[in-house]
């Protein structure tokens, strides 16, 4: 029970010790406020980029995002975590790979290019202010993101530190047990092919992140209760985790990339699966036979 009382001793001075470093000199570019997504890319250059994620010697093609706003797990990246849209972390992702090269197709962006040529069209702008038809570069692949789940508390020690040392501690413990909470999070990106409608690759990622909550349960709203702020890991950074490694995997996929093919028929020519009314050919049948010419009298 000594242990018990000292470890919990322990636990309180660090805290309160904590607690009168919470106002400190602002910190640009402070590690602890990173996401795996960090540093910066411009062309095929890239800076302060994460050791974890896969790069290509050169781009495979251009690529725009597609997320869909309309499904239930954004409504959740949106309104429960407060987070922006996933597009704009998977756009440093992928342009700090060098995988792609990225072309704008969201909303705001093409409602930016239409407003500059509408100017060019009513005669506004200046000479030489080149707005003309014929510049914007195709996209030859769409990147679909989806969260599969996010788990903001996947389980807490709470019931096992308690009930390992029992007594009057063991409530004291649980609650510093249950503020032991591990985020998960999986993601899924899937690559179309925009000219054909094919599914090129799809990939799976996933993260997870064990943090130490709030004391406020343990000591109360005064002291150590407010250190929640600066021990949590926010829920986005456990996606971002995710998504690098849906990414990672999908690049490693398409390093060794080998289109898939039909045989007899090819892509959309019937396929190889017959049915009853409508059986596709069969590559092994033998031709018809054609019918004999017709004599001329």
């Amino acid at each position: 029970m000594n242990t018990a009382r000292l470890s919990l001793v322990t636990v309180a001075v660090g805290a309160l010790f904590l607690t009168g470093c919470q106002t400190t000199d602002m910190q640009m570019g402070s590690q602890s406020a990173k996401t795996v997504a960090t540093g910066s890319a411009a062309g095929s250059a890239s800076a302060n980029t994460s050791s974890a994620l896969e790069r290509c010697a050169s781009p495979l093609g251009t690529v725009s995002l597609i997320e869909n706003q309309s499904a239930g797990w954004y409504t959740i990246l949106r309104n429960e975590y407060r987070l922006p849209p996933t597009a704009n972390l998977l756009r440093l992702l992928v342009q700090q790979s060098n995988c792609f090269v990225v072309v704008e197709r969201g909303a705001a962006g093409m409602n930016a290019m239409s407003r500059e040529r509408d100017l060019m069209a009513s005669g506004e702008m200046r000479q030489g202010s080149n707005f003309g038809r014929g510049q914007m570069v195709a996209s030859d692949y769409g990147l679909s993101p989806e969260i599969v789940f996010s788990n903001n508390n996947a389980g807490g020690l709470g019931g096992s530190l308690g009930g390992l040392v029992g007594g009057r501690y063991s409530g004291v413990l649980a609650a510093v047990g249950g503020n032991l909470q591990t985020k998960e999070a999986s993601a899924l990106l899937t690559l179309i092919d925009n000219r054909s409608g094919v599914q090129v690759a799809a990939s799976e990622g996933s993260a997870s992140k064990t943090d130490f909550g709030a004391f406020g349960s343990v000591f109360g709203s005064g002291g150590a209760g407010g250190l929640g702020g600066y021990t949590n890991t926010a829920q986005g950074k456990v996606i971002s985790a995710a998504f690098m490694d849906a990414f990672n995997q999908m690049v490693v996929s398409l390093r060794n990339y080998k289109a898939q093919t039909v045989q007899g028929q090819g892509l959309g020519g019937g396929g190889r699966l017959g049915v009853d009314g409508g059986a596709a050919p069969s590559q092994t049948s033998a031709p018809a036979e054609r019918a004999p010419a017709r004599r001329r009298k």
